[in-house]
């Protein structure tokens, strides 16, 4: 619920106060937030601009004085079947931006607005640069014991790394199989380079070739002690970033494109993008994440870094610097975790360096989960950018060979590809997972550590071990069999910016369908069948709203003298959008939770809780029913003890009927079951 209405207007006040460190991440639209968005979940609010023509960035390029003749590189997206003007055909850079019918233009600032001006022109948007999201790490989440015990490697799933290209050899990429690949014994199965078109590969930064290794490296260098996530997967590494780590978000779109014509050639399931540009418009404008929405649309997960943000210049910590295109809701964002350096999971922590949501313009919650992203060891590339210049942070292998093989750092570029990672493996146990069940299932199975906000760990920590034993179990589920379940887990989803818990996940759901967008309350945000949950009488039911368990989604109502706390106390937090607003202005708006278990989200009219959905009356909708009450029952982290589902041909499998959502009490004979120890699990 809200506050006294007080609170609305010193909020607008802390917002225009908070508009410089807004305005220096390139947000356009905080202004419009004077009255509440009435949006339905997924669907663009108020503070949306679709305009045509220049974004932002252009047209104060256009309007600067003394130039006109100084040159910017933007990008176009046309009409369907329409081409530009022989004008500006001399000024096209690259024409293969097919997700979005873009092209890349250099062209004088002088002529921006006649581009835009143009007949078949939508809109004309900065090629903003991207980089790469390093600092420094290790990896414990399960992946060893999925690969010794349960067998999976990630065989036959191909993974598309877009970064700075890959390393021409290393011992660690070598292939072990029969199988032939095109350059060399390299596990290279298809290498493009957007930077400098060359064909054989190579990586000049060395960014790329330690996101692979956290991928897919075999361990060869050290006995096997550093393997991958996924050793076993098919790498296709498209190079975007130059030398220095730097690049355009052209050249990102430019491979996601490539990705969408050849998935079907290299199987590639996932893609991992350890890259990040700021946030300059909605993600339903930005032709970077409507890019990464073309493919996830298409049945290819799209994982990406959250960010390096977390701490402004003066170290306090700071909410809403999630990066592009990580701020959207159809990509699945990965902030990190540092596993302290031991091999067990209660002590680890989250990385003060990684970025928070909410996210710019859009205001989602953000990060999905978060991984292991401190002090990460993998590939090191002789040569390249990073060996010369972390020469302190380069490792030797277990054989002593000449050059040190492998190079620590971190940063939640390091702890995307331990998800991306993960994601193979779980498609290699079930090949009939979408992106939105991936992540549901990547959420659900996630470890909820106390003292953070789910706009800094998001969901939770990522179990590996959990998410691929539960994607394996909904491969095939069988009457008898038993669910999984880990009393670590999170057992909860972030459905946009809305908790669900308290029941199982209906794999055959319309929430996970392709083109669905996460957070939603309508497929396609359109008219259609609602999003569904529970299983009341006729089975077609929106469970939006509010419980009385402690999980609704409340705004916090606490006013600190020039700061807004919304559901904490004033620490020296502060939302910074996409900056660490170098040292100025960076005392205002403190988004999070006093006790990390509600999002920070709500509504901003008479004190009525939030009601999600259809309901006219104002009345709460349930989240689902409580049938079958001693029924369904939790199995046990080992997997051979727990009870079962009941075993009668005449009675459906109740984890394929319930939705996530349902009410389902555990059995008394189940109770010490919850009681089991966490695994410790080792990792690389």
């Amino acid at each position: 619920m809200w506050g006294p209405k007080r609170i609305v207007s010193v909020f607008l006040i802390a917002l225009a106060v908070a508009t410089p460190s807004i305005a220096s991440a390139g947000s356009r639209s905080n202004s419009r937030h004077r009255h509440y968005d009435r949006r339905k979940p997924g669907d663009p609010g108020k503070f949306v601009t679709f305009y045509k023509g220049l974004d932002n960035e252009l047209s104060n390029r256009f309007k600067a004085r003394n130039g006109a003749n100084l040159k910017t590189r933007v990008i176009v997206t046309l009409k369907p079947g329409t081409e530009l003007s022989r004008e500006f055909q001399q000024f096209v850079k690259a024409s293969n931006l097919d997700l979005i019918n873009g092209r890349v233009l250099e062209l004088p600032n002088g002529l921006l607005k006649k581009v835009a001006d143009q007949p078949g022109v939508l809109t004309v948007h900065f090629d903003r640069p991207t980089k790469s999201h390093n600092y420094r790490t290790s990896v414990t989440v399960g992946a060893r014991t999925v690969q010794d015990t349960l067998g999976y490697t990630g065989s036959g799933v191909g993974v598309a790394i877009i970064d700075s290209g890959v390393t021409s050899w290393h011992d660690d990429l070598t292939n072990t199989t029969s199988k032939l690949f095109p350059y060399g014994n390299q596990r290279v199965a298809k290498f493009v380079d957007f930077v400098n078109g060359r064909s054989m590969p190579y990586d000049d930064n060395g960014h790329g070739s330690h996101v692979a290794g956290i991928i897919m490296g075999n361990g060869k260098d050290s006995n096997g002690e550093k393997t991958g996530i996924a050793p076993k997967a098919t790498l296709v590494s498209l190079k975007v970033l130059d030398a220095r780590g730097q690049g355009t978000i052209s050249n990102i779109i430019s491979a996601l494109g490539w990705v969408a014509k050849n998935a079907k050639t290299y199987n590639i399931r996932v893609v991992n993008m350890s890259v990040g540009a700021r946030v300059s418009e909605s993600y339903w404008t930005d032709p970077l994440t409507l890019a990464t929405k073309a493919l996830t649309d298409q049945g290819i997960t799209v994982v990406t870094a959250a960010g390096n943000l977390g701490k402004n210049a003066a170290g306090h910590l700071q909410y809403g610097a999630i990066t592009a295109p990580g701020n959207a809701p159809w990509v699945l964002t990965v902030g990190a975790s540092s596993t302290m350096g031991t091999l067990t999971r209660s002590d680890d922590k989250m990385a003060d360096f990684s970025s928070s949501g909410p996210t710019a313009v859009d205001f989602e919650a953000k990060p999905d989960l978060v991984a292991p992203g401190v002090g990460t060891v993998s590939l090191a590339v002789p040569g390249s950018t990073f060996f010369i210049e972390k020469a302190q942070s380069l490792l030797n292998g277990s054989f002593g060979l000449g050059a040190k093989p492998y190079l620590a750092l971190s940063g939640t570029s390091m702890a995307a590809p331990v998800v991306t990672g993960t994601v193979a493996l779980m498609l290699q146990a079930n090949p009939n997972l979408t992106p939105n069940l991936i992540k549901a299932l990547l959420q659900y199975t996630a470890q909820v550590y106390p003292g953070y906000s789910p706009l800094r760990e998001g969901a939770g920590f990522l179990n590996t071990l959990g998410a691929v034993r539960l994607a394996k179990y909904y491969a095939n589920p069988q009457r008898g069999d038993q669910m999984p379940i880990q009393r670590v887990w999170s057992r909860n989803i972030i459905w946009g910016s809305h908790r669900l818990g308290h029941g199982f996940i209906k794999p055959s759901a319309n929430a996970w369908k392709n083109g669905v967008v996460w957070g939603s309350a309508k497929p396609l945000a359109a008219d259609g069948d609602n999003i569904v949950w529970g299983t009341m009488a006729d089975g077609d039911n929106i469970v939006w709203g509010t419980m009385a368990d402690g999980d609704n989604i409340v705004w916090g109502t606490m006013a600190d003298g020039d700061n807004i706390v919304w559901g904490t106390m004033a620490d020296g937090d502060n939302i910074v959008w996409g900056t660490d607003c170098g040292g100025a202005d960076c005392d205002n708006v403190v988004w999070g939770t006093s006790d990390g278990d509600n999002i920070v989200w709500g509504t901003a009219s008479d004190g009525d809780n939030i009601v999600w959905g259809t309901a006219s009356d104002g009345d709460n909708i349930v989240w689902g029913t409580s049938a079958d009450d001693g029924d369904l029952t939790w199995a046990s982290d080992a997997g051979d003890e727990g009870e079962t589902f009941p075993d009668d041909a005449t009675e459906p499998l109740p984890s394929l009927d319930l939705e996530f959502g349902d009410l389902v009490p555990l059995a008394p004979a189940t109770s010490g079951l919850l009681n089991l120890v966490p695994v410790s699990i080792g990792g690389f």
